[in-house]
């Protein structure tokens, strides 16, 4: 079809033939976009020794930290008992341990209607890995990819990295209409060197979920674009909503999909540094194309995931109960509502929409309502020295003057931070 023959071009021009051993890049550049985690970093600089009160971290999407929040015994079981055999001593081979392919590949085909081999899934260490991976296995002068606004910075970060050439440009999530795509602005930023879209489902940071309708819009909006699909599902069933999660796997036979995604966060275990790219292509593009041996090309000179960690995986998706997904699940739509109610109290800050899933929500500061602050920066800066609290100033992830605040904590905590947060408002609040 003529849409699948301009995908198969593009891929073949951009560099992702196997025959091409050298990238030429002679105009290497180097990302200009912060890091969450170099953001908080600064933030907890700020913080004054002098108070007393525990630091209250709203910054991040970790709740490890809280006992309300920790993985199941089914996990911790299968990493202690993989580990004590002693067969997992050695270097993981390179597309990763087969059993724990095929147990990714059976995970993820209970949500899909076709299936998945074990070879269309490669380990990676955590999701950021299969970021980095998806994205130099695009990455050639000229080629372009389009990314969310707000999103998540690291793939601003690998697109334009010392390694890679390729453009970032954003298209904007539209708070007015529950964060969907502005697939409008999609269709007018593409053009003939653009080789992917990323979608962050559920989403950080807004706490979005997208719909079926929504995604097959943007699956037929990639597909007419001769694009592929890069779907960031690292908080895969963390949908709490009205809405129910859908794989971007589902749309596969539309367009392909690279599928990326981790234990990380629907087992609460980011520390564990297990993650996947999958290949979802019952079309055969991106095999024909040679973007499959580009894959593996990249994974022959990475880091690999420790080896007794992707040993236990089968367990650890066969035998984690529902009771205690059932468990998280609960728990972050207690604190969900907890922070939508609470910021309802705080007159600077509003929250466009009430979030569905993930572990965030983004709500928009009106700094014109305080006396000396200018902008997200600042605000973040002396809610950190003056009440520790740590929340991420928005212009982290594309929005300034917007914050992103993390609920997934103890909800008692959770209740703390916000009532720092609602006094710190108050005590700068400019004077009738």
């Amino acid at each position: 079809m003529e849409n699948e023959s301009l995908l198969h071009q593009k891929l073949s021009l951009f560099g992702v033939n196997p025959k091409k051993e050298e990238r030429h890049n002679d105009n290497k550049t180097t990302s200009s976009a912060v890091t969450i985690r170099g953001v908080l970093t600064s933030l907890k600089e700020n913080l004054n020794e002098k108070d007393k009160r525990p630091v209250i971290h709203l910054g991040h999407g970790d709740p490890s930290a809280f006992p309300c929040f920790r993985t199941t015994a089914a996990a911790e079981d299968a990493v202690v008992d993989a580990l004590r055999t002693a067969h997992y001593n050695c270097y993981s081979p390179t597309l990763g341990v087969p059993s724990a392919r095929r147990g990714i590949a059976d995970y993820l085909n209970r949500d899909l209607p076709y299936k998945l081999s074990p070879e269309d899934v490669y380990l990676t260490l955590g999701c950021s890995q299969a970021i980095e991976i998806s994205l130099s296995v695009l990455a050639l002068p000229g080629a372009n990819i389009l990314i969310p606004r707000p999103g998540y910075p690291l793939y601003e970060i690998h697109a334009a990295g010392s390694n890679n050439n390729l453009e970032a440009r954003h298209y904007d999530l539209l708070p007015e209409k529950r964060w969907e795509v502005d697939l409008d602005g999609v269709e007018a930023l593409a053009d003939e060197n653009t080789v992917a879209i990323v979608i962050i489902n559920p989403g950080n940071p807004c706490g979005n979920v997208f719909s079926y309708q929504h995604l097959q819009k943007i699956a037929m909006t990639a597909r007419n674009l001769g694009i592929i699909v890069i779907a960031d599902e690292v908080y895969n069933h963390l949908a709490f909503g009205s809405t129910p999660y859908v794989p971007m796997g589902v749309f596969g036979s539309i367009v392909p999909v690279i599928t990326l995604g981790s234990i990380s966060k629907r087992w609460i275990v980011p520390g564990w540094r297990l993650g996947w790219l999958v290949t979802s292509d019952p079309t055969g593009i991106l095999q024909n194309s040679g973007f499959v041996d580009s894959i593996k090309g990249c994974l022959n000179a990475a880091s690999h995931p420790v080896t007794f960690i992707q040993a236990a995986v089968p367990r650890i998706v066969d035998q984690s109960n529902e009771a205690f997904f059932a468990k998280i699940i609960g728990l972050l739509k207690e604190t969900a509502d907890i922070c939508y109610e609470r910021i309802k109290e705080i007159p600077c800050i509003t929250c466009p929409v009430k979030p569905q899933g993930a572990m965030f929500v983004m709500v928009k500061l009106n700094v014109s309502m305080l006396e000396d602050i200018g902008d997200d920066l600042e605000f973040c800066l002396k809610l950190a020295k003056e009440e520790s609290v740590i929340v991420l100033p928005g212009r982290t992830v594309g929005m300034k003057n917007w914050l992103r605040i993390a609920f997934a904590a103890e909800p008692a905590t959770l209740e703390d931070g916000l009532e720092r947060i609602k006094a710190f408002c108050q005590r700068h609040a400019k004077k009738q």
